[in-house]
């Protein structure tokens, strides 16, 4: 199955689906990442929960305030040893340590350790703290609490923790699930790209990305041309018969007066064009968007800079680029309230480095603030969605814009889009 064409050119499909597999291959990281950072921040949550609930709950049992009271140290801290070392192997935890009233241990996982002074933070307020600590075990996520009498005076503290180490090995220990889920949603969107790719192929065939749009862009040159051709076909026959109208009933001046008017109309266009070299395919598209004009009731303005540089465009673009634009106008025109706002002006114009501006205005309602950031995108249009292929012209046009190097802008009051382009002097060269 051939992928690539014209020296290595990679087919629409192809880049269609490399672009979705790109894709997939970041969301499938991301998530994974995600479900990375939300199982470590779960599981430290789980034990700040733990060793809060244990350190508690030993804080207030009888066995644990007798020890820290007892006036003998050593057996108090024999029977200390064997019921702590009981809660925390039924807890999961890594260390419980009791302390007298000073913080000097009484029990301690490391035998050596007990008799010196704890390392963590105890509490000023007498109020249980959890923290992130480093001590003899090293990192550890653990809780303190105050060991109280029957007068409420501490006496004493408990201390309840997990290290940062098994909070890794808890981490270890899901990763299969979050790589499981991962694989998942990757296989699942590298099966969506393969048939975006089947899908895609079967429109465009072997087509590049730049075929593709010169293929859209020769359907809109043909479609727009086509119903500027079509209108100026009606109007000239409706001219013509009442011409002949008019001449059978021996109204001759009349005959010529009309006849002369629409000469003078279309020799406008055509002067304007022939002064400055003009592409005679865009002079053809602007006589028929003339008639088109007139069809629909909108007044018709056209202004050729002579010095104005060609456009640095195929035919097929320029009719395509332009056309669009002008659809648009008359569509916004048709839908003024006023008859004075009925109206669409194009204007070409040289500009600054040897470029050409065309830029296409209307006298409609304009275009709503917040959708003036999504006109250009592929598939968005304002007109209704029975109309065949709306959402497509803006978006050819920044497409034709771009590849050639230029620049579209919108503006306001009136409704404007301003294209600028690379110019083609006199020679054929760009300037």
């Amino acid at each position: 199955m051939a992928t690539t064409r014209r020296g290595g050119v990679r087919s629409a499909a192809s880049r269609v689906f490399a672009l979705l597999i790109g894709s997939v291959l970041l969301i499938g990281v991301a998530i994974g990442a995600f479900l990375t950072w939300e199982a470590q921040t779960s599981a430290r949550q789980e034990a700040e929960h733990v060793t809060a609930a244990i350190a508690r709950a030993l804080s207030v049992a009888p066995e644990i305030e007798t020890a820290v009271t007892a006036t003998d140290r050593s057996a108090a801290e024999a029977d200390l040893r064997s019921y702590v070392e009981s809660v925390r192997t039924g807890a999961g935890l890594d260390f419980i340590t009791v302390m007298d009233g000073h913080g000097v241990r009484l029990t301690h996982p490391d035998p050596a350790q007990v008799g010196g002074h704890y390392l963590g933070t105890i509490p000023r307020d007498d109020r249980a703290l959890t923290e992130q600590y480093t001590g003899t075990l090293g990192p550890s996520v653990r809780t303190i609490a105050p060991v109280r009498d029957a007068a409420g005076t501490v006496v004493g503290w408990v201390s309840a923790g997990v290290t940062v180490e098994s909070l890794g090995g808890a981490l270890l220990r899901r990763l299969p699930v979050i790589l499981l889920l991962t694989l998942a949603v990757v296989a699942l969107g590298a099966l969506g790209a393969v048939f975006a790719r089947l899908a895609t192929r079967r429109i465009t065939g072997d087509l590049d990305a730049r075929d593709v749009r010169e293929a859209v862009a020769g359907y809109e040159s043909v479609r727009t041309l086509g119903e500027a051709l079509r209108a100026q076909t009606h109007e000239h026959g409706n001219r013509l018969h009442t011409a002949l109208s008019l001449l059978e009933l021996d109204r001759r001046e009349e005959a010529i007066a009309l006849l002369s008017e629409t000469s003078a109309q279309s020799q406008s266009v055509i002067d304007q064009m022939t002064l400055r070299d003009g592409d005679p395919t865009l002079g053809a598209l602007l006589l028929g968007k003339a008639s088109q004009a007139k069809e629909r009731g909108v007044r018709w303005h056209v202004h050729v800079d002579p010095a104005a540089p060609r456009a640095d465009l195929t035919p097929v673009d320029a009719v395509a680029l332009v056309g669009n634009l002008i659809d648009n106008a008359l569509d916004a025109a048709s839908q003024a309230e006023s008859g004075a706002d009925r109206w669409v002006r194009v204007d070409v114009a040289a500009a600054d480095g040897g470029a050409v501006a065309i830029t296409v205005s209307d006298g409609g309602p304009g275009i709503p603030v917040e959708l003036r950031e999504r006109i250009f995108e592929h598939g968005f249009s304002t007109k209704p969605s029975e109309r065949s292929g709306r959402g497509v012209g803006l978006a050819l046009v920044r497409d034709i814009v771009t590849a050639a190097g230029g620049s579209v802008e919108l503006s306001t009051e009136p409704t404007a889009f301003r294209v600028t382009l690379p110019g083609i002097g006199r020679e054929g060269r760009t300037a």
